[in-house]
């Protein structure tokens, strides 16, 4: 059966452990979330753990096993799709009176629901006939949520033998993430995030369960994230040409985000949208010549009219007034929340001294860090148990960490192989590098900083689940990392699954006392910073190319600006005050940029 989708927002992937298993805290109430595939060992663990707790066989699969990375990601998958299925047969047979989960599945629905009209309809029904066949109805209406999936595609680690020969390209790191998936029993979405990858890409051609079945519909279906829509339309065309066909485009604020943050060139998230909404047809259109194309000639069949496409957008979303502008006036389809359901112990997988970090934390707590061993900026938390002890061992004089996951490693300055950068072993050799260079104190002390800073992200993003659960690790460290989202410090509070659920709808208000700007302010405020920063690091080696750059980088954030106060009286139709405030704000942005000066004087 197609996968339908009940509810107008989705959870998005956060971190390794934090979503690793949200399909079965939300799916049964028909709430989409994605896990993450890239840490086998996790999924392993977590297979372990539900195999156990509900009574379920369970027999290891080692790393010493063939193709045991995919393997573990079939299992889990197949675990978790069982249970969710389970859990919705349970829900569905309950009565609908307060306290069961049935009731709870049709609380949580929006009011724009159809089926909530019905269950509400059936709930003033005094006929009992009637009623019971309203009942019948809805419980035969009831479906779960997708139980979807994140593949980041820059993790793509080439793997070796056990006597060190390299292995086949299939057995890189996302390869075999992908192989894991397509053989599994879930009916969802893939999400490709972080860019390109051409041999991935390719890989999915060899899966029949991309392509449409007897039914005219996806047993799994492709998602990219992007940043513009430039992006969309040209990984879009790549795969189309493959006969692949992408089933949706989830459009990420670059920096106003958890996690990885890729900034764009000075875009800002509405006039992207805008430039979706424009071309959305055209966008269809054009991928659906190429796709029929890449089908008739490898003989396959050819769909009369073109497969839909979802857009959808996530990234610092607050409010369900800016919940409900986004749908409805760039027509999308969805939207994400993330960081929001990092504080909803019902959805997502929080330590709990990591919880009460979160619940405290405020704005000058989050911050765009320099700690990803990617070397992409990244949204953190100050003064999580993973910053702590990366502190100590500086202190101790034994900076990095065990490199023992090895998802990150990436770097090739002192090894043949690759090696992460938050790893003891480059630490330590690129410490003495800098040593040896006879620096002068300051600049030995900014470039010592840059490679202090890194933390161990495979076991930080990881160690949270295995924290709550009490999954027994050995010898390695037990510290977390966490990367909420900037929108974390309007929210203060432990929620209630339905506390959340109402909040995006507008039915309860979980925002703290702090002064919230609208999401545009926040994320173009973002862009401003990001860019004077840029503008500092590159200060002492100026060149034509990053003039150009900067230039084109203020020319977008104007034109965001401008396109920002034209929508003022859309935005808020009736509200002359929100108006003048975020005018204000955008007055406010234009003067920092004029004081930024890089190298353009901005029109007020």
């Amino acid at each position: 059966m197609q996968q339908q989708t009940l509810h107008s927002f989705h959870i998005p992937v956060m971190g390794l452990s934090f979503s690793i298993d949200s399909p079965l805290k939300v799916a049964r109430f028909g709430i989409s979330s994605v896990l993450s595939l890239s840490d086998d060992a996790l999924v392993e663990q977590m297979r372990a753990h539900y195999s156990q707790l509900h009574k379920k066989s369970y027999v290891p699969i080692t790393p010493n096993e063939e193709d045991y990375r995919a393997r573990r990601i079939t299992a889990y998958l197949d675990l978790v799709n069982e249970l969710v299925s389970e859990q919705t047969e349970v829900l569905r047979q309950e009565e609908f009176i307060p306290g069961t989960e049935i009731t709870k599945y049709f609380e949580l629905l929006p009011e724009t629901s159809s089926l909530k009209t019905l269950y509400l309809q059936m709930l003033q029904t005094t006929d009992l006939p009637q009623k019971v066949q309203l009942q019948d109805e809805l419980r035969k209406a009831i479906v779960a949520g997708s139980i979807d999936v994140n593949i980041m595609t820059k993790l793509d680690r080439a793997n070796f033998s056990k006597s060190g020969e390299p292995l086949p390209q299939e057995f890189s790191d996302a390869q075999a993430a992908l192989r894991g998936y397509a053989n599994s029993t879930v009916k969802s979405s893939v999400v490709f995030s972080a860019g390109m990858n051409m041999r991935l890409f390719s890989y999915i051609e060899q899966f029949p369960s991309f392509l449409l079945n007897e039914h005219g519909e996806f047993d799994k279906k492709i998602i990219i994230k992007v940043s513009d829509y430039r992006s969309a339309l040209v990984q879009g065309k790549i795969l189309a040409k493959k006969g692949l066909w992408v089933s949706e485009f989830r459009v990420e604020s670059g920096l106003n985000c958890g996690g990885h943050a890729f900034a764009t060139d000075g875009y800002l998230l509405g006039p992207i949208l805008e430039e979706f909404k424009q071309n959305r047809e055209a966008l269809q259109s054009e991928l659906y010549s190429l796709y029929a194309s890449a089908l008739a000639s490898k003989g396959q069949h050819v769909p009369i009219d073109p497969p839909p496409v979802r857009i959808t957008v996530q990234g610092g979303i607050g409010t369900a007034d800016e919940h409900n502008f986004l749908l409805q006036h760039f027509d999308l389809d969805a939207t994400g929340w993330g960081t929001p359901f990092l504080l909803v112990p019902e959805a997502t997988t929080v330590d709990e001294e990591t919880m009460q970090k979160l619940v405290q934390a405020q704005a000058k707590d989050l911050y765009l860090s320099p700690i990803s061993p990617l070397g992409v900026p990244f949204n953190a938390l100050h003064g999580t148990s993973s910053e702590e002890l990366k502190n100590v061992r500086i202190a101790k004089e034994k900076p990095g960490s065990p490199c023992i996951k090895k998802h990150l490693i990436s770097n090739t300055e002192f090894t043949k192989e690759p090696i992460c950068t938050a790893s003891r072993q480059y630490q330590r050799r690129k410490l003495e590098q800098l040593k040896g260079q006879n620096l002068p104190q300051h600049v030995y002390l900014s470039e010592e900083a840059k490679v202090l800073a890194k933390e161990c992200l495979c076991e930080g993003l990881a160690n949270s689940a295995q924290v709550l659960y009490n999954i027994s690790r050995k010898t390695i460290s037990k510290s977390v990392a966490i990367c909420p989202g900037p929108n974390l410090a309007f929210f203060s509070k432990v929620f209630k699954l339905q506390e959340m659920v109402d909040h995006i709808y507008g039915r309860f208000n979980a925002l703290n006392d702090t002064y919230r700007p609208h999401v545009f302010i926040n994320e173009l405020n973002m862009y401003v910073d990001y860019g004077k920063k840029k503008k500092a690091e590159l200060a002492d080696d100026f060149n034509e190319k990053q003039h150009r750059y900067l230039l084109t980088f203020l020319q977008n954030l104007q034109a965001g600006i401008t396109y920002y106060k034209n929508l003022l009286p859309t935005l808020f139709p009736h509200e002359l005050e929100r108006q003048e405030i975020m005018l204000d704000e955008l007055l406010e942005a234009e003067e920092q940029l004029l004081a930024a000066q890089y190298g353009q004087t901005a029109t007020v």
